[in-house]
C-alpha cells in the first residue's frame, strides 16, 4: 500500500501518470500488524472464511460513495463471510489525496487508468487538495 518512495511531498497520493508506483497487498489476509506497519489498508477480525480476492492490483476504480463518484486505486482484495453469512468483496483503497480507504467491491467500477471519467476525478481530486 505505501508507494515506493515513502518521503514523497504528495503524501502517498497519485496522479493520473503515477498511479502505478502503488504497492500492492497481495498473497495473504491482511493482518492488524500489517495495517500497522502500511502494508496493508484493513485488516477484518470478526468474519469467517477470509480469503484474498485474486485480482490485478493495484486497479484504478471509480468508488461510488456515499457523496458521490470518487477516483481510487484498490491495493488490497479479500473476501470475507460475515456474521450474517453473507459474502463480502472487500477492496483497500488508495485516494488520490493519499488517504485510504474500504469498500465492497459492488460498490465500485473496474477502469483502467485510460477511462477519461477516472481521469478527471482524479484530476480533480489532485487539484483540490493542491489548494488546501
Amino acid at each position: 500500500m505505501i508507494p515506493d518512495d515513502d518521503d514523497d511531498a504528495d503524501g502517498g497520493g497519485f496522479d493520473v501518470d503515477d498511479w502505478t508506483r502503488l504497492v500492492a497487498f497481495t498473497g495473504a489476509v491482511a493482518t492488524l500488524d500489517d495495517v500497522q506497519a502500511r502494508r496493508a489498508v484493513f485488516a477484518l477480525g470478526d468474519t469467517d472464511e477470509a480469503r484474498v480476492l485474486e485480482m490485478d492490483l493495484p486497479q484504478p476504480l471509480i468508488w461510488w460513495e456515499d457523496d458521490g463518484e470518487q477516483a481510487a486505486v484498490a491495493v488490497q482484495a479479500e473476501t470475507h463471510v460475515g456474521p450474517d453469512g453473507e459474502v463480502m468483496e472487500v477492496l483497500g483503497l488508495i485516494l488520490p489525496d493519499g488517504d485510504s480507504a474500504v469498500a465492497l467491491l459492488e460498490d465500485c467500477d473496474l477502469v483502467d487508468d485510460t477511462d477519461p471519467t477516472w481521469r478527471d476525478l482524479v484530476a480533480g481530486a489532485v487539484d483540490g487538495a493542491a489548494e488546501d
